[in-house]
C-alpha cells in the first residue's frame, strides 16, 4: 500500500483501556489500533483510518450548543475498551483541528487528508465535530479517485435535519446544500438521502429545498425497521459507492443526550444500527463520519458510547 502525504494538526496519541492479557483472544480496541503509518499487514478487509475533525465553528454559527470539538477524544475514549472482533488493521490519522472561526481552512485540510486516505485504499472514519464535519468528508470523497473516475456518488445522511440551509455564511445547517452546488458545478446531480427528518424542526423552506433538489428522505414518524430497510436498499441500488454521515441527534435524547439539538422523537438506536450493517454488508462503503456528539451536555458518556457502537458496528 501506497503512503499518502497526510497532514494533520495534531498526531495520534496513544490510546487507553482495560488490559485483560496479550493475545488476540484479549485484545481490545486501544491494543488494537495503531498510528497510521500508510503500511498496514494482510487481512480480508481493506483497512480502516480514523481522523478526527476537532470543530465548534459550524454549530457556532448556526447558534447551537457548542462542545463538539471535544467529540473525537471523548469517541475513542468510548472505542478504547471496546472488544475487537474486527477482521481488519484499523489506525489512526489523528486531528485536524479548527481554531476560533476558520472553518473553511480546517476543511479544506481535512478533505485533502481524507482524499489521500482513500486513495490509498482505506475505508477512512472521521469523527467530528459539529456537522460542519459534512462539507470537510465531502470535499475529501469528491476529491478522491474513485469519484473522479465516475463512480456514481451516494450521500446518506442518518439526521433529524436536512441541514440544507441558505446562508451566506457556512455552518453546520448548510453542508448539503453546498454539496448539492459543487455536485452541479462538477456536471452532477447529488444523490442525498436522508433518515429521521423530523417535520417539526424543519421549515417549510427545507422541505421545499429539499424536494426542488430531489432529495429522498423518511420521516421520523415513518422509520419503522421494514421502511428503512427499503429505503437504504433503494438509495443504494443507484449509487456506486457511498458516504454515510450519522448526526447523532437522529437518536432519541434517551438514547443520545449529548448533542446540540436533542431529538423529542428521534429513530430507535436498533434502527439506526442494522442501517450501519446494511451499509457495511453491501460493499459501496467508502467514508463515514459521526458528527454532534457534544460530550459536556453527555450522560454518563451515554452518547459517546452510542457512537463507538456505530463505528465498531461499520467496521465488523
Amino acid at each position: 500500500m501506497e503512503t499518502s502525504s497526510l497532514t494533520v494538526d495534531v498526531t495520534p496519541t496513544p490510546w487507553t483501556g482495560r488490559f485483560d492479557g496479550e493475545g488476540d483472544e484479549h485484545r481490545r480496541w486501544w491494543q488494537a489500533i495503531a498510528p497510521h503509518t500508510g503500511a498496514g499487514t494482510a487481512t480480508a478487509s481493506r483497512p480502516a483510518v480514523v481522523l478526527g475533525f476537532c470543530s465548534d465553528a459550524g454549530v457556532r454559527r448556526n447558534k447551537g450548543r457548542v462542545g463538539a470539538a471535544a467529540a473525537p477524544a471523548a469517541i475513542r475514549k468510548a472505542l478504547g475498551p471496546m472488544a475487537y472482533h474486527l477482521d481488519r488493521d484499523v489506525f489512526d490519522a489523528g486531528d485536524v483541528v479548527v481554531e476560533d472561526d476558520s472553518l473553511e481552512a480546517g476543511q479544506e485540510r481535512a478533505g485533502r487528508a481524507i482524499a489521500g486516505l482513500l486513495d490509498d485504499g482505506n475505508l477512512t472514519v472521521v469523527l467530528g465535530g459539529g456537522h460542519e464535519t459534512a462539507f470537510a468528508s465531502y470535499l475529501g470523497v469528491a476529491g478522491s479517485e474513485a469519484v473522479r473516475s465516475g463512480k456514481r456518488l451516494g450521500v446518506l445522511n442518518l439526521d433529524a435535519h436536512f441541514d440544507l440551509r441558505d446562508e451566506p455564511t457556512p455552518s453546520s445547517g448548510t453542508p448539503f446544500l453546498q454539496m448539492a452546488r459543487e455536485e452541479a458545478v462538477a456536471g452532477r446531480e447529488l444523490q442525498y438521502g436522508v433518515v429521521g427528518i423530523s417535520e417539526p424542526n424543519n421549515t417549510r423552506t427545507l422541505f421545499d429545498t429539499a424536494d426542488r433538489l430531489g432529495v429522498k428522505y423518511l420521516l421520523d414518524e415513518d422509520c419503522s425497521a421494514e421502511a428503512v430497510e427499503a429505503f437504504v436498499a433503494d438509495f443504494l441500488a443507484g449509487v456506486d459507492v457511498l458516504y454515510l454521515t450519522i448526526d447523532l441527534d437522529v437518536l432519541p435524547a434517551s438514547v443520545a443526550p449529548g448533542v446540540s439539538a436533542p431529538a423529542a422523537y428521534g429513530v430507535p438506536l436498533p434502527i439506526i444500527n442494522a442501517v450501519c450493517k446494511q451499509v457495511a454488508a453491501s460493499g459501496k462503503l467508502l467514508h463515514v463520519d459521526v458528527a454532534e456528539l457534544n460530550p459536556g451536555f453527555d450522560v454518563d458518556a451515554r452518547t459517546a458510547k452510542v457512537a463507538a457502537r456505530l463505528v465498531n458496528t461499520l467496521l465488523a
